[in-house]
């Protein structure tokens, strides 16, 4: 007798095959309490996955922020959360960076590092190659800051594993749309 088949991941086809695809929303909302923990709730309640999440305010005077959100799941699913982040009081406008097409994304990254003799030496050279800069160092350590897209800052930290990777802090991605128009 065959066992019964294990549910299915909201990010799997019905073949088991997966289509998952990263998207990074930008939504804009009242600066008030409560709204982050809607936005989030909306998320696990419905079981997506966050990525990444900042926020930020980017309007003092109008009392606005910006919550940047990367996610991941099949296109079906992305623009279904699209639709319901969309529904909640207060947001304004829910945006898909990545369907726009036209974004420029970042992020910021402390890496800490410990080695001595050649680890050290090549642990410099690999950050002068990714233009990290080291903003605290003892005889020791490096701590390293890395700007750049999410990938980047991955690819330096799996070359800092061997060499002797301690610590890993990162900021979320911060995204916005490319040329005149706003949001």
């Amino acid at each position: 007798m065959n066992a019964p088949a294990a549910p299915l991941s909201p990010y799997s086809s019905a073949l088991g095959k997966s289509n998952v695809e990263t998207h990074t929303l930008s939504v804009l909302v009242d600066n008030e309490p409560g709204v982050l923990a809607r936005v989030v709730g909306l998320f696990s309640g419905r079981g997506y996955n966050i990525e990444s999440l900042t926020v930020a305010e980017v309007a003092h005077a109008e009392h606005l922020s910006r919550i940047t959100i990367v996610t991941s799941g099949p296109p079906e699913a992305i623009e279904q959360v699209g639709h319901q982040l969309e529904r909640l009081v207060p947001i304004h406008t829910v945006t898909d960076l990545t369907l726009r097409g036209s974004a420029i994304e970042r992020e910021l990254a402390m890496i800490k590092v410990c080695g001595t003799g050649g680890n050290r030496d090549e642990a410099l050279r690999l950050a002068d190659a990714f233009r990290a800069r080291v903003i605290d160092a003892t005889t020791e350590s490096f701590v390293f800051e890395l700007t750049g897209a999410a990938a980047k800052i991955d690819q330096f930290v799996e070359l800092m594993r061997p060499i002797g990777l301690v610590e890993v802090s990162r900021t979320g991605v911060a995204a916005m749309s490319r040329g005149k128009d706003p949001m």
